[in-house]
């Protein structure tokens, strides 16, 4: 497959580029004016609207900061980015600060964010990539990774990016290095797609038939090169194409699988073309959902519990005695219980991918998942790739004759209600009223994140959890059949919602 990809000498002089090192276009002719990114930067990426929170003077800065403040200078820096149409502008933005600050920049041009871990890893190298992830088509942002993959957040390096950002911003210049950063190309997609390969062999599977929905992101690209024949010899997969064109518009439906009117189009596709398994990718691919041949969703609990399995089994083959799996809290209870059954410890940790992230790195564990369906892997340097959580789901299909929606039975015994957002003011009196109510109840309480009630009986547990952004109250429940779950779902609901 072809990458569009822009002609740029390393060498080369940029005329507009001088002047971009040298003073920073202001958006506003108020000279007073305070530049302020809290808008923009998040607890673990850079996100707004592009021309609003986020544009090419601010991205800029922010190359140049980011350079400032893991002492990046005199090494190598890696830029990429999704297929929105500002990507491209933001990457060279981003380049340019960078340069300006002494870094050498090689440009990855269209890439998935578990690509930029995968070069970030593999070349060991800080990297940043431009994407939004399954936001709407006008915001974008950064997510950014030190060398081997390591992330930032606003507890390790974030913030203080985003001081220097705002400093050099106010300013109106960014000040050159010594020494201005040669700016090259690096492509990374064959180098990633090998990698993923020689992790999972999918050469022995029996022939599969597989709808990818990638949602015109970025999926579209790497599909063709880790799954089918773009890049590589082919595999026994034939691979059902849905939305592979890169268009930062989503003129199909939005690029994010976990809202479930996004996954109709393949579910019946899935069952349209008898395929054996459905693959949904979020915009910038470090997600993956499954849909079994019956066009039903596999939950991502599901498949946190099917390749723990096989990650154990594999860890335990190379002379692991117990490998280390992380979930989170919001998983099943039956990964745990999955775990421990084949040989593995489970450790429980909060939502969110630098919680895993960290814990993974901590407990030096094998894999890591989470309800939202973020795979993590040691092997891929303790990041998250959807591709590679989806190649294991097709070797534990591939490698047996039965239907997924069989093999997907033994990983979800439990009833969930899925997450159920409330819009409330007052989270915390919410949270207090169904305590009251329960205190009566054979419970435990634990405030690991937010509030997990258990039953000591053990035929159900749920979790209230507040947003940290918006003025939600979001509910899991889980229980051992489906009239419990639905029983205790609408007492919660109802003393939230009260």
């Amino acid at each position: 497959m072809q990458r569009s990809r822009g002609q740029h000498n390393p060498g080369q002089h940029n005329p507009s580029a001088t002047v971009l090192q040298r003073k920073i276009r202001r958006v506003t002719t108020d000279k007073t004016k305070t530049f302020d990114l809290s808008a923009a930067f998040k607890a673990y990426d850079v996100r707004g609207i592009v021309g609003e929170s986020i544009t090419p003077d601010i991205v800029e800065a922010v190359g140049a900061a980011f350079v400032d403040v893991l002492d990046l200078a005199g090494q190598t820096v890696l830029v990429g980015g999704d297929m929105r149409p500002s990507s491209p502008e933001f990457a060279k933005a981003f380049a340019n600060g960078a340069a300006t600050r002494g870094a050498a920049v090689q440009l990855l041009d269209l890439i998935s964010t578990d690509e930029l871990y995968y070069a970030c890893g593999a070349l060991n190298a800080a990297g940043a990539t431009f994407t939004a992830s399954h936001n709407p088509a006008e915001y974008n942002g950064i997510k950014m990774a030190k060398a081997g993959a390591v992330p930032i957040s606003s507890e390790t390096g974030l913030k203080e990016i985003q001081a220097r950002a705002e400093e050099y911003l106010n300013a109106g210049t960014i000040p050159a290095a010594g020494t201005r950063g040669l700016v090259g190309v690096h492509d990374v997609l064959k180098g990633y797609a090998e990698y993923l390969r020689s992790l999972v062999d999918l050469r022995g599977s029996r022939p599969l038939k597989v709808v990818v929905d990638a949602g015109n992101g970025m999926a579209g690209l790497t599909t063709p090169a880790v799954l089918g024949d773009a890049l590589l010899p082919k595999l026994p997969l034939e691979i059902v194409p849905l939305y592979f064109e890169l268009d930062g518009s989503f003129p199909n439906h939005p690029a994010n699988p976990l809202e479930p009117e996004n996954l109709r189009d393949l579910q019946a596709a899935v069952v349209e073309h008898g395929a054996d398994i459905g693959l949904a990718f979020d915009g910038d691919a470090d997600r993956c959902f499954v849909i079994d041949e019956k066009g039903e969703p596999v939950s991502p609990s599901a498949i946190t519990g099917m390749v723990a399995r096989r990650e154990i089994a594999r860890a335990r083959g190379l002379g692991e005695d117990t490998p280390t799996i992380i979930h989170n809290l919001l998983t099943s209870r039956a990964v745990p219980e999955l775990v421990e059954r084949h040989g593995g410890r489970a450790v429980r940790t909060r939502v969110g991918h630098s919680f895993i992230k960290a814990d993974m790195a901590a407990e030096g564990a094998v894999f890591g998942g989470e309800h939202s369906a973020h795979f993590y892997f040691r092997d891929f340097w303790n990041a998250d790739t959807g591709m590679l959580a989806a190649m294991h789901v097709l070797a534990a299909l591939g490698e047996q004759d039965g239907p997924l929606s069989e093999l997907g039975r033994e990983y979800e015994p439990y009833r969930s209600s899925g997450e159920i957002n409330s819009e409330i003011e007052d989270k915390v009196g919410a949270v207090e009223r169904v305590r009251r109510d329960f205190q009566d109840d054979d419970v435990e309480v634990d405030h690991l994140d937010g509030s997990t009630f258990i039953a000591l009986d053990g035929s159900y547990w749920f979790n209230l959890r507040p947003s940290n952004t918006e003025p939600f109250l979001r509910l899991n429940v889980e229980a051992t059949d489906a009239a419990t779950m639905e029983r205790v779902r609408d007492r919660v609901l109802a003393l939230v919602r009260g």
